[in-house]
């Protein structure tokens, strides 16, 4: 991992409702080398999901800003996939179509696209399930379809946005090793948004820990435990407390500025 792919740059971002001004991000600085999972920490309202966005082009910076192998991002694009918390599957599709579909926009060859689709399916235990619809699936397998349907385009950078979040903990547990095995594989950026400090422990290079409103950078740290890491031992549970300290102090400040908003008001 040496070459930045994403490079963000004094991004600010600032949302107006009702006549207010909400500053969601302050002058965020990040480089993202090539092949690096990085895992975006901290309380709901630090602005995660809003950096999240703006690097997948969805929602651009108010300032400052965002590129990828040294182009500005202006809008989503295909080196860039997105897999969100909701799975976002079409359910009037099988799996295996769900996973073809970006494919057949593109307009690749059939015989192209059903060998990609085979390998997708095996890598991701889904072959049994080919031919289901959504519906007859648990959250754990259809969110296998969703990644499934991001990693058959090929796009060499993913973003995650809680992806595991409404998921059981056992199941949660078996998508987050087979997640890791297929980034070892495959070698693919990821940015991976969490709320759970042992989640963001367990999968990333690198935890940037973020400020309740207006987001900032608390602490950026790469994570130096050898994989496959084990939750119960000393040196992850030391790391997990001082996680913890940096995320309480964040969460006691919304709650602080929840109670003066309230006498306000």
């Amino acid at each position: 991992m040496s070459a930045t792919h994403i490079d963000v740059k004094g991004v600010n971002k600032v949302f107006k409702t009702d006549n207010r001004e909400v500053v969601a991000l302050r002058d965020i600085n990040l480089q993202i080398p090539q092949g690096q999972f990085v895992c975006l920490l901290g309380p709901s309202g630090c602005g995660k999901s809003t950096l999240l966005n703006a690097i997948a082009g969805f929602s651009l910076p108010s300032s400052g800003e965002i590129t990828a192998d040294g182009k500005l991002i202006t809008g989503p694009g295909p080196e860039r996939g997105m897999v969100f918390q909701e799975y976002a599957l079409f359910p009037w599709m099988t799996v295996e179509k769900n996973i073809a579909f970006g494919l057949e926009v593109k307009g690749m060859p059939q015989a192209e696209i059903k060998q990609r689709v085979d390998q997708l399916l095996g890598m991701l235990s889904l072959s049994d399930f080919r031919n289901r619809y959504p519906k007859d699936l648990s959250g754990g397998m259809r969110q296998r379809v969703a990644i499934a349907r991001v990693l058959a385009l090929d796009s060499p950078i993913m973003l995650m946005d809680e992806p595991f979040g409404a998921l059981d903990a056992l199941t949660r547990r078996n998508l987050q090793d087979e997640l890791l095995r297929i980034w070892s594989e495959l070698k693919k950026t990821i940015i991976f948004v969490t709320h759970s400090i042992e989640e963001a422990i367990y999968l990333a290079d690198r935890i940037v820990v973020m400020t309740y409103r207006p987001g900032t950078v608390k602490r950026d740290m790469i994570v130096e435990l050898p994989r496959m890491r084990d939750p119960a031992s000393a040196d992850f549970n030391a790391l997990k407390r001082e996680l913890g300290a940096l995320v309480m102090e964040e969460q006691q400040r919304h709650h602080s500025d929840e109670l003066r908003m309230a006498a306000v008001d």
